[in-house]
């Protein structure tokens, strides 16, 4: 697995509150957002919308652990939400978690999935690898939590399905679902759907000598409405 990459983010603490408070924050290109857990009390921020934007471009920041700078203190958290625009390319609030060495983080861990060009399944039979889950909820201590799950599918073959049982997780992790008996299907290998295309029915159509004598008929109604 590749090395962690490290983010920082910086913060001020945010006085003003309320919704005009807020829609004040973003005219700024300013976002409002909330530090809280790690048994402290939760406290207001304000992000640049420009450096929370670019990090949240990287899949990584959604899963790792994350530095944040308020003034001269520094606090490790994990990203917990994020509130976007319905249509606009804007971020409007985000909120941010505390960290605990001692303390289990419930997160989710985006499952990369290789070989899916050598499974026999799709080399040979020609079937279409189906990804049916794209993360997994994980619960470890901060220590131990990975950037990504890899699942090898190089050896799946037409029709098989893996499930959450087949990750193999690295020391100190454990997969939320399989802890309640929720042995989850992820990845799947099938033949493609052939749809068949619609059959139009043509219309015949007119011999040449019909169609003066349709014109004629148009016209003499015409003719017998003026």
């Amino acid at each position: 697995m590749a090395s962690k990459q490290k983010f920082e983010i910086e913060a001020t603490v945010r006085h003003d509150m309320g919704k005009g408070a807020s829609r004040r924050l973003r005219r700024e290109e300013k976002i409002p957002g909330v530090l809280y857990g790690g048994g402290k009390d939760p406290v207001a921020l304000t992000f640049e919308h420009k450096h929370v934007a670019k990090s949240l471009e990287h899949e990584a920041f959604y899963s790792h652990i994350l530095v944040l700078k308020i003034g001269s203190e520094s606090e490790r958290v994990i990203l917990k939400d994020v509130q976007r625009h319905p249509y606009k390319p804007r971020v409007i609030h985000v909120d941010f978690q505390r960290v605990r060495a001692d303390e289990k983080l419930h997160m989710y861990i985006p499952l990369h999935f290789v070989g899916g060009d050598q499974a026999p399944g799709v080399k040979e039979a020609g079937g279409l690898v189906s990804h049916i889950v794209s993360d997994v909820e994980v619960s470890c201590l901060p220590g131990n939590l990975p950037e990504y799950l890899e699942l090898d599918i190089s050896q799946m073959q037409l029709n098989q399905i893996l499930h959450l049982s087949d990750i193999k997780l690295p020391p100190g992790v454990e997969i939320v679902a399989l802890t309640h008996g929720d042995d989850k299907p992820v990845v799947s290998i099938h033949m493609p759907r052939i749809e068949e295309e619609p059959v139009v029915e043509e219309t015949e159509a007119l011999a040449p000598s019909e169609v003066p004598a349709i014109a004629q008929k148009g016209e003499e109604a015409e003719g017998e409405e003026k």
